[in-house]
């Protein structure tokens, strides 16, 4: 392969690496309950199992704000259906929480019965995958050497 190849064949892959590795990278929004939503009726424990939550993710709860609200709790609250008062709740409607460290993450709804009637959600979060290390910066091709340039002259070429 000439040398001119080779520089293009190493800027196409470099080219290639920027433009798809966002992609690969990137964090994935999940939906709870996809077009459920957080609601009753629901087996959030089924859908936990069919997704990959990586760090870096976010768990987007759309509910009706009038019947639900989201509460963050321990693991130990989580198997009760109890909230301890120090608990992170939310109640927009359209709550969005982001998965920032690896392990486990337990929801449930603190309003009536609900946790009790499954209206709660466990998920693991697996560490992100590390960024992979840049592509190293791309030589400039080298110049002709003066060598061939005199060689040419010379030769009447």
């Amino acid at each position: 392969m000439g040398s001119k190849q080779m520089v293009a064949a190493a800027v196409a892959s470099a080219i290639a690496v920027v433009v798809f590795l966002p992609a690969l990278a990137s964090a994935t929004d999940h939906v709870v309950g996809d077009a459920h939503g957080w609601t009753l009726g629901f087996d959030y424990a089924t859908w936990a199992e069919s997704k990959q939550f990586t760090v870096g993710d976010t768990l987007v709860f759309k509910y009706s704000t009038s019947s639900h609200d989201v509460a963050e709790v321990s693991g130990a609250d989580f198997k009760a259906c109890s909230k301890a008062a120090a608990a992170s709740v939310w109640s927009t409607g359209e709550d969005v929480v982001t998965l920032d460290e690896p392990g486990r993450r337990w929801f449930v709804c603190t309003v009536g019965e609900h946790c009790r009637l499954g209206m709660k959600l466990n998920v693991t979060v697996l560490p992100g995958t590390p960024a992979p290390a840049p592509a190293p910066a791309l030589a400039p091709a080298p110049a002709p050497s003066s060598y061939t340039h005199s060689r040419r002259f010379l030769s009447g070429w």
